[in-house]
């Protein structure tokens, strides 16, 4: 276990746990920001973590961004630096080299959402809120939250949610696209825990290779068939290809070295 201030973090089964720990609603705040991205430094330099599941404690995922926070703020260059501080941690759970998942219950509002839209998989509360509030306060937001919503739900239901400030529920995000699936409440992180097990079975260098082709799919420049094919023949020399193929051929479940 890890200590900082406004997170925490353990390793489990190969699994790295980032807890949001900002009571009473896990708002994001600058300094919450500083401490996942020492998180994310320490998961991506553990070779035992596999994957990272990523929860809030209490009964929030992450209601928002801290609002008192914002009074602080002089003026407007200041705030697009905030704002550009947040979008350097997201990009980085955008394109982490590990799986990250989002167990998601209570709310996942404002930057909350912007956070689990950042990251790779969700799973969610049937019972959750999530939408991006902003306009409520007169602001737009700041954590690339209009550049990822609509790819998950489309423009024009990202349209919709951004100028009526509406949020949806779990079952509604399902549908939409927004999350992958949902569950009753309390049931969220066991089930995102079952599928960050299955996951860490897998290669390290497959699942990175994977992450990274499917980061290109998004945001490469076209030719991401090329880059497919370059990697298919690397992953092919290593010694996990060769495991699989071999338990394949002989009818037993690999075990994989990440090499």
């Amino acid at each position: 276990m890890s200590e900082y201030s406004y997170i925490s973090t353990k390793t489990e089964n190969r699994i790295g746990y980032l807890t949001l720990q900002h009571s009473p609603a896990n708002a994001l705040c600058q300094p919450i920001f500083k401490e996942m991205n020492d998180a994310l430094d320490q998961f991506e330099n553990d070779d035992d973590v596999k994957v990272i599941l990523v929860h809030g404690e209490g009964r929030f995922f992450a209601a928002g961004a801290d609002i008192k926070e914002f009074t602080t703020v002089e003026n407007g260059a200041e705030f697009q630096k905030m704002a550009e501080n947040g979008q350097r941690v997201f990009d980085r759970i955008d394109a982490f080299p590990k799986p990250v998942i989002a167990a998601i219950h209570g709310a996942a509002l404002g930057g909350g959402l912007e956070l689990a839209m950042a990251c790779h998989i969700r799973f969610a509360g049937e019972k959750t809120k999530l939408g991006l509030p902003e306009l409520q306060l007169g602001l737009v937001p700041g954590f690339a939250g209009t550049q990822r919503l609509p790819k998950l739900v489309g423009r024009s239901k990202a349209t919709q949610m951004l100028l009526t400030s509406e949020p949806v529920t779990g079952h509604e995000a399902q549908q939409i696209g927004l999350v992958d699936a949902v569950f009753e409440d309390e049931a969220v992180l066991g089930e995102a825990q079952a599928l960050a097990e299955k996951v860490a079975l897998k290669g390290a260098v497959a699942v990175r290779n994977a992450l990274r082709l499917l980061h290109y799919a998004d945001y490469g420049d076209g030719d991401g068939g090329k880059k497919e094919a370059e990697s298919f023949g690397e992953v092919f020399e290593t010694e996990d290809a060769k495991e699989g193929i071999d338990a394949f051929m002989n009818k037993r479940q690999p075990v994989f070295n990440d090499r």
